[in-house]
């Protein structure tokens, strides 16, 4: 997807809106060119004293009708334009946020939160802002200059139309001058924002961390350090624009002066009138206006093109795991409607998170049939993260046929139906901030309050919950922080139980509980994993010592694979954790 498909197709779809702006706009500034000639008129008729009283109502009056009529112009001009702009906004917005969710985990993983904020706050702001008030400044501007300078060549004086223009080029020569600069100050404006939103977020995120470890004064250094960047940076844009919106008056006021003096000359030598010369001023004012707001056109048009730019890269930005969809064939569509067994095979499986990168796992064969349960255990960085990744499909593995599921290349799995049966329960327990009832049934298929309750208990959390003052409609703080650590992990257990899945998936998330309570919810988890595939990721050998299979993962390799009794008696390295393990219990105990 190109920014083509997604900006040009939103403004297309409001042409309409527009182009009744637009029609409303024209008759703003048409009946906006009209006033100073009227204004001429009587400014003659008085000074000859040929006008009489009700001449005098008649173009009051219709000075208010043409005052009217702007009016209700400006009124409808605004909510087309406007309304458009606004739909822009939050028609893009929604297609952004969707395309940053089909994308895969590496973009995530090497993005920053701040920048993305940025992306769908002040970088579409800028668009709507050009789409807005830009579009309502450039029409102004076009129709006020060609139809004054009409009026002014065409029914006053020629040449004091040409005098009057003179210093206009030096206008012109200053937008070219500054609009590039301020284009590149605005990107850094931008990009400081994204840096000040991103160390907002990871402090408010990990306050608990901040105050443990007794940080805050020097958080609150850090980021005055980058607020201060922050500050020199919008300064320094705040000074270009300061140059350059003062030297467009300052020039424009140039025009004003040569009208006095050869304008005034003119009068005093009957070339025009004093009606005219008061026309010409008026006349003048009114283009003035708009090219004065040259200036802002060229800035909200370069800090548009800085933001669009940025939102063009996000939307060349493409998902890295593709759906294959449901299969043509009529075999493979009765297989999938069954849904999935479970059986998971690895071939041969070798696998690094990046073209430059070592493996993370190397030579993996390993098959888990419906109903078995696999254990793994291994050192921190082993790999054994990267094996639920890969089951979840966030990644692919690097070549076909090396991950199948239910003897079908994972690649060819339609991607909904997969992640339906998988019930993951990740190391990072991530809440949100609604109610403890909505984190829990947070599935495709909403389930009742007696799905969701049965799932608690066999989590061991049920009880917990209805000691809570609205139960299970107890609201969550962000990320769950009104929650102890192992309180959470039980309530992402029990999402993960809810879906019902043909694949259950624990990576690490019983490590903060204590061991009696794990072992409540193994042995309740035990008639729930009869019938399902299960993968069992732990440190503690407590957890995983019940499995049918048992791997030992190091630097991404199976060293060795057994069951609890097997590795045991083989006296390696799982021997040994379960050695250490029984000490640092003994102690515990004493």
């Amino acid at each position: 997807m190109d920014d083509k498909s997604v900006l040009y197709k939103n403004l297309v779809k409001h042409k309409w809106r527009y182009a009744k702006g637009l029609f409303f706009l024209i008759i703003i500034n048409v009946l906006q060119i009209l006033v100073p000639k009227i204004t001429g008129i009587v400014v003659d008729g008085l000074k000859t004293l040929s006008l009489e009283n009700k001449d005098l109502l008649y173009y009051g009056a219709l000075m208010i009708i043409i005052s009217l009529m702007i009016f209700v112009s400006h009124y409808l001009s605004r909510v087309q334009v406007m309304g458009a702009s606004n739909l822009f906004d939050y028609e893009v917005r929604n297609e952004m946020f969707d395309h940053m969710l089909s994308l895969s985990m590496r973009f995530f993983h090497r993005s920053r939160i701040g920048e993305l904020m940025a992306l769908a706050t002040n970088d579409l702001g800028s668009l709507r802002m050009i789409l807005s008030r830009g579009f309502n400044l450039i029409t102004n501007t076009i129709i006020l200059l060609i139809g004054s300078i009409v009026v002014m060549a065409g029914y006053m004086d020629l040449r004091l139309t040409i005098y009057a223009f003179l210093p206009f080029p030096f206008l012109v020569w200053i937008m070219v001058k500054f609009g590039p600069m301020i284009n590149r100050r605005f990107r850094r404006v931008q990009e400081s924002f994204s840096d000040l939103t991103r160390m907002t977020q990871e402090n408010i995120s990990g306050i608990r961390v901040i105050k443990a470890f007794v940080q805050e004064e020097n958080e609150i250094d850090n980021f005055a350090q980058l607020n201060q960047e922050n500050f020199d940076i919008n300064m320094a844009l705040a000074k270009v624009q300061a140059i350059f919106y003062p030297s467009i008056g300052l020039i424009s006021s140039l025009s004003f002066l040569i009208t006095f003096i050869y304008g005034g000359n003119l009068v005093i030598n009957g070339t025009i009138t004093l009606g005219d010369f008061v026309a010409f001023n008026g006349y003048l004012g009114i283009i003035i206006r708009p090219i004065i707001s040259i200036g802002m056109i060229i800035n909200f048009t370069q800090r548009a093109k800085a933001s669009a730019d940025r939102i063009h890269v996000l939307f060349q930005r493409q998902p890295e795991i593709v759906d294959a969809g449901m299969p043509d064939s009529h075999q493979e569509k009765e297989q999938w409607e069954k849904g999935i067994e479970g059986k998971i095979e690895f071939r041969n499986l070798t696998f690094s998170y990046g073209k430059n990168e070592p493996p993370v796992l190397k030579n993996i064969n390993l098959t888990i049939e419906p109903g078995k349960t696999l254990g793994i255990i291994g050192k921190v960085g082993s790999g054994k993260s990267t094996i639920a990744n890969l089951i979840l499909r966030l990644y692919n593995p690097l070549e076909e046929g090396q991950l199948l599921i239910d003897g079908v290349d994972i690649t060819k799995v339609p991607l909904k139906l997969l992640r339906e049966n998988i019930g993951y329960v990740p190391q990072d327990n991530f809440l949100f901030s609604s109610s403890i009832k909505s984190n829990i049934g947070f599935t495709p298929v909403e389930p009742d309050i007696d799905e969701i309750r049965r799932a608690a208990q066999i989590s061991q959390i049920d009880d917990t919950i209805m000691e809570l003052p609205d139960k299970y409609e107890t609201m969550l703080g962000e990320r769950g922080v009104n929650l102890s650590g192992g309180q959470k992990q039980r309530v992402s257990i029990a999402r993960a139980l809810v879906k019902d899945p043909s694949i259950l998936i624990l990576d690490d998330c019983l490590s903060a509980v204590d061991t009696d309570t794990e072992r409540k919810i193994l042995d309740e988890l035990k008639p729930f994993m009869e019938k399902r595939t299960c993968i069992i990721i732990a440190h503690r050998i407590s957890t995983l010592q019940d499995a049918d299979e048992i791997i030992v993962l190091d630097e991404g390799r199976i060293i060795e694979r057994g069951n609890h009794e097997e590795l045991l008696a083989n006296q390696g390295y799982y021997y040994r954790i379960y050695q250490r393990q029984l000490l640092e219990e003994e102690i515990q105990r004493a």
